[in-house]
């Protein structure tokens, strides 16, 4: 009896299947930070990396467990993928830094940076803000001054070069620890004295009306970047998967060039992010270039930016050449019968690109229309006031760095021509002592050309 109960007990094992194995896939993403969303809320929402997961071979009988957690900053990624509660990050250029610093500091455990996701050559993307009635105009003016940050994100790291660029020790200044979401409630109550922050960020202050930029990255000279980093553990293990997803940041960036109008729309019902202001980032001209492939500009970028962290904070040595690897790209652009090395080999310079863009005026009603010249771009908006139509945003760009701004916070200069647009005033000012004009903003353009 004993034996055909061991009998049928063995018989039953054996009739059931192998489970299949479950593969763990723990992203963080910052759906607040636009720089990210081709790796984060673009991919996950139209589900790009189910699309490219591997699902033969050893993936046969795979079952992937996908979970995306939601972030302000890039610094509490670093800290649950060192948990193992995540195994994939996006974020910015000073927290990648600080998460493979942090994790080579450790006895065995690393992570890898395996693609970018968007950059901007000049540097935008981080910015100072204060608020809209402050009488303050220039980063010098911020002495003796409560300046806030998400200490640990990309816009402290820009903050810690613009302070030393400025020959503004720590001492000079009170820096506070905020939230993106803190520090611009404490901008609009005018609670705080500036808030330096990343992308959209500040836009999202001058578009609400609440704050006022007088310090952008561009002006640190070091361009601005995101990336992907993956626990090494993970990518050994599952080095298809990595592959899976550079292709699904790839795949998000084309979906967005296809139609950014389509794209805004819909990031600004996932994110509630307002689409006038991702549209100053998505469209043309803007203040993103979507790009996953790692440049060596870029390498020196973030070897510089360890530098400034060296300096200002206490971090640990990083190998890049340990920490960086193009070998997921690589495969994924072969697979995908693309050209890494000429895709990585461009860059999109602002200045040089959108020279020749037109101006736009985004009606409520009618959508988008250019203008070629300044003339017809106020000329509009004059006509558009007088039949009483609402006018969700206008766009001009920035004539030193050719960075597209609302042209609600621009500063303008008369020329013979028309009209020269300013991202700041210490630049409008000295080119209207030049030019022999004045600097007014749009309303007092309007105006003056309405009377």
């Amino acid at each position: 009896m004993l034996i055909n109960i061991i009998l049928l007990s063995v018989l039953a094992a054996l009739a059931i299947p192998a489970s299949a194995e479950n593969i763990r896939i723990a992203i963080g993403h910052q759906s607040m930070c636009t720089d990210t969303y081709t790796a984060g809320i673009v991919v996950k929402e139209l589900k790009l990396l189910e699309k490219h997961l591997p699902r033969t071979g050893k993936y046969a009988d795979v079952k992937y467990d996908i979970s995306w957690s939601d972030y302000s900053s890039g610094g509490p990624i670093t800290n649950q993928m060192m948990a193992n509660k995540l195994n994939f990050g996006v974020m910015g250029d000073y927290p990648l830094i600080v998460n493979g610093a942090k994790f080579q500091e450790t006895d065995s455990l690393r992570t890898k940076y395996i693609a970018g996701t968007g950059y901007n050559l000049k540097g935008s993307g981080n910015a100072i803000v204060v608020p809209v009635a402050s009488d303050v105009y220039s980063i010098d003016q911020l002495k003796g001054k409560e300046v806030s940050t998400p200490v640990g994100s990309a816009a402290w790291g820009m903050l810690l070069k613009a302070m030393q660029d400025n020959n503004i020790s720590s001492k000079e200044y009170s820096l506070k620890n905020q939230s993106p979401a803190v520090g611009a409630a404490n901008i609009a109550a005018g609670k705080i004295d500036a808030h330096s922050d990343f992308c959209p960020w500040s836009e999202l202050m001058e578009f609400r009306g609440t704050g006022r930029k007088i310090y952008d990255g561009s002006e640190t000279g070091i361009p601005y970047l995101h990336g992907v980093v993956v626990r090494e553990d993970f990518i050994n293990e599952y080095p298809e998967v990595a592959v899976a997803f550079v292709k699904a940041v790839y795949d998000a960036g084309v979906w967005i060039r296809e139609d950014p109008i389509r794209a805004v729309d819909l990031m600004e019902k996932w994110t509630g992010v307002e689409k006038e202001v991702l549209y100053i980032y998505f469209s043309e001209g803007g203040h993103l270039t979507l790009d996953p492939t790692i440049k060596n500009k870029f390498v020196d970028a973030l070897k510089f930016n360890h530098g400034v962290l060296v300096t200002e904070k206490s971090i640990p040595s990083l190998d890049f050449d340990e920490w960086i690897t193009e070998d997921y790209l690589k495969t994924a652009y072969k697979e995908m019968g693309i050209d890494y090395e000429g895709d990585k080999a461009i860059l999109v310079d602002p200045a040089i690109i959108n020279a020749s863009l037109p101006m736009e005026i985004w009606h409520s009603r009618d959508g988008i229309s250019t203008y070629a010249t300044s003339k017809d771009f106020l000329a509009a908006i004059d006509n558009f006031r007088k039949t009483g139509a609402k006018l969700n945003a206008t766009y001009v760009y920035d004539k030193k760095t050719g960075l597209k701004l609302f042209g609600k916070t621009a500063f303008f200069v008369k020329t013979k021509g028309g009209y020269e647009t300013f991202l700041r005033k210490p630049d409008a000012d000295k080119f209207a002592s030049e030019a022999g004009g004045e600097v007014m903003n749009l309303e007092k353009v309007i105006a003056s050309i309405s009377s």
